[in-house]
């Protein structure tokens, strides 16, 4: 079976994790709400593949500290040009990740940089949550800027909307294969996990508990609303990880959005589409 008409996390969560999630569910729905919680906020770790492994080698890398999440991440510096560009991996993802749309920018002269998310790739830890990577999104910007646009994948296309929406200043931005709602996300991880429509709804109350706001402020269509910039919005029909309708609810939100919809590609076939990251390309150098 094609690994891309399995979702991410079906694909990568270990068994006896499964097995433990599907016995605390059926002891007590809030006891699997807290087990997939420390499950939620902890990210997959996987071999780099080797089409990252240029950019890896080439990029100029250093580790810096947040101060404001009090967290380190891996940063990377590709290319010399002046005019950069950030790219922004998505949950269980890294730095490289958007490698062959750093290489097609490369060639049209910009730079990139891009950085692994605490407890992603390179970067200490063992888990992490959205707003730590907003959090090194704007840290970025004020050491690595100006962007001239971004570029973000699934979290990290909802990551940026926020960023965007909290005073990011870029000129134009991509996102791809990008969610718009915090609850579909916490019932799609619950569906994955193999656990019921309860222990999602203990889930998503226990995260607003934690964090003292409504998650789904942090929904794509919610920031989609303040972005007032050009934003290409990538989507593939097929995708199993985030349904296409998401990238409906977020443009239709968007002062100024334009939607590519794809078919075939999935969730991540598409970040190494020739055809796809050409009118990427296209879409940052009009």
């Amino acid at each position: 079976m094609d690994k891309d008409l399995i979702p991410i996390q079906a694909l990568l969560v270990p068994k006896p994790i499964l097995y433990t999630g599907k016995i605390l569910n059926w002891i007590s729905p809030f006891l699997a709400s807290r087990f997939a919680a420390r499950m939620f906020l902890t990210p997959f770790s996987y071999e780099m593949p080797e089409r990252e492994k240029l950019m890896y080698e080439k990029s100029k890398k250093e580790r810096i500290h947040i101060k404001k999440i009090n967290r380190e991440v891996v940063v990377y510096n590709y290319g010399t040009s002046k005019k950069r560009i950030l790219l922004v991996h998505g949950w269980s993802g890294s730095g490289t990740q958007l490698s062959i749309i750093a290489e097609q920018l490369l060639e049209k002269g910009y730079s990139t940089v891009s950085f692994d998310a605490p407890a992603h790739g390179k970067s200490p830890g063992k888990r992490t949550l959205m707003p730590h990577f907003i959090e090194t999104i704007h840290h970025l910007e004020k050491t690595h800027g100006p962007f001239e646009a971004a570029i973000g994948h699934s979290l990290g296309g909802m990551s940026l909307l926020k960023s965007t929406k909290n005073g990011l200043q870029i000129k134009k931005l991509v996102i791809i294969g990008t969610a718009n709602s915090v609850t579909a996300i916490t019932q799609e991880f619950a569906k994955n996990l193999q656990l019921n429509e309860r222990v999602a709804t203990l889930l998503k109350e226990y995260f607003d508990k934690r964090y003292g706001e409504d998650l789904n402020n942090y929904s794509g269509a919610v920031s989609a609303k303040s972005v007032k910039i050009p934003t290409l919005v990538v989507h593939d029909k097929n995708d199993v990880d985030v349904h296409y309708s998401s990238a409906h609810e977020i443009v239709k939100e968007l002062d100024q959005g334009e939607l590519i919809l794809t078919e075939q590609l999935g969730h991540r076939k598409i970040l190494g589409n020739k055809e796809v990251i050409s009118k990427i390309a296209q879409f940052i150098l009009e």
